[in-house]
């Protein structure tokens, strides 16, 4: 397959897994284990999570220029207020994640990225996912996240860390199992996300500052327009019809994919 075709998808995937509960590092560690397609580079990776980054904030950018307003008018008045509590539950929720990235991502990077990791990761934390969903007093809205709820959402983030695990799945099932409703733990869970894929750019830019392999620029923009329409898309879908559809398509979705790579590992 053209190695142009492979980015497109990989950037498409990206864009799509990236806000669902299915794990983007899973899909993007897997077509090179199982297809043998090879790393698209640092180029590629700042160029996808531009793209998905862009296509959050530009989904909430309402939300982000109230939060932004909250904690100035907070500053001011020196008074709390609905968006500067939000606001401030995203900073909280984004500490663990710093923490446990900065003393374990090396360790896990080279050690449990591999497709029996990530079938294992797969099945236990959809079957995590179906059991939070399946609660039937999921009644809290955005205004009840307080400092504690968020730091609880932060340090189940942290565990996104194992490949296949999926960052908005596990932030997506502590916040239900915490009585939120579904959409309110999926917007929490994006808004989340906002810090931890700009921190990510940014490792990745360093990276790609301090390498010595060629940047093709055109290759970059056709990951990040693809990434940042596919993810757009899929935000606004998601978010859309989730109060209908619920998880289950999704944990259906984690189990069969998680037998399809015992299958894989049990063959290789």
């Amino acid at each position: 397959m053209d190695a142009v075709v492979q980015a497109l998808i990989l950037a498409v995937i990206q864009g799509l897994t990236e806000f669902l509960p299915v794990s983007s590092s899973a899909h993007l560690i897997l077509p090179s284990q199982v297809l043998g397609w090879p790393d698209q580079g640092q180029a590629f990776d700042v160029a996808v999570h531009l793209g998905t980054l862009v296509a959050v904030v530009a989904y909430f950018s309402g939300d982000l220029r109230r939060m932004a307003g909250g904690v100035m008018g907070g500053v001011q008045s020196r008074q709390w207020n609905p968006d500067l509590q939000l606001a401030a539950a995203v900073v909280v929720g984004t500490i663990p994640a710093v923490i446990f990235g900065g003393l374990f991502s090396d360790f896990i990077a080279g050690h449990l990225r591999s497709s029996f990791v990530i079938a294992c990761t797969t099945v236990i934390f959809g079957l995590l996912l179906w059991a939070a969903d399946q609660r039937r007093d999921n009644q809290r809205g955005m205004q009840d996240l307080g400092l504690g709820l968020a730091l609880v959402i932060g340090m189940a983030q942290a565990l996104a860390l194992l490949p296949g695990t999926s960052r908005s799945g596990i932030t997506m099932t502590a916040a239900l199992f915490l009585g939120f409703s579904r959409v309110a733990s999926a917007r929490f869970s994006m808004l989340l996300s906002i810090p931890i894929i700009l921190a990510a750019g940014v490792l990745e830019t360093v990276k790609l500052a301090t390498a010595s392999e060629p940047v093709s620029w055109s290759f970059m923009l056709w990951g990040f327009l693809a990434s940042a329409i596919s993810a757009f898309l899929c935000i606004h879908l998601f978010l859309r019809f989730l109060e209908r559809i619920g998880m289950t398509p999704f944990v259906v979705y984690r189990l069969l994919l998680g037998a399809a790579l015992f299958l894989f590992v049990g063959l290789a």
